[in-house]
């Protein structure tokens, strides 16, 4: 990641999305505890080159504040933006964001599926 970059996460609950927060924090060399915003709406992680801005709209019928919030985040170079849950604030996404399924395979597995504008595409590098 270089920064400026949107990730949505699509799963059900329990699916693994913040597991997957967890990795891409660690990746990006974040010392942070990864934990669910699920009541909190919105966690922050430092990491050496940009912060990971963690949303997660399950909560919420609408976006409120926390979605001006996000909007005025959106392509900001210093952060990498991740959402769940964000069925309320599509409107506010860029149309140029990654977006990453994962489908629960088994107990211990996940199958995830990406859908990559080409403009994003060196985020896949060795994935698929």
């Amino acid at each position: 990641m270089r920064g400026g970059e949107v990730i949505e996460l699509v799963s059900d609950l329990g699916g693994g999305k913040t597991t997957f927060v967890r990795g891409l924090a660690r990746g990006a060399g974040s010392p942070d505890k990864v934990s669910s915003p699920s009541f909190t709406i919105n966690k922050i992680y430092q990491a050496p080159k940009f912060t990971i801005e963690h949303f997660d709209f399950y909560r919420l019928a609408e976006a409120g504040v926390v979605g001006s919030e996000l909007a005025e985040l959106i392509g900001d170079p210093k952060s990498v933006i991740v959402v769940e849950w964000a069925n309320v604030v599509q409107q506010v996404l860029p149309k140029e964001h990654l977006q990453i399924n994962i489908k629960t395979t088994g107990e211990q597995s996940r199958e995830l599926q990406f859908k990559c504008p080409d403009s994003l595409k060196y985020l896949l590098e060795g994935v698929c």
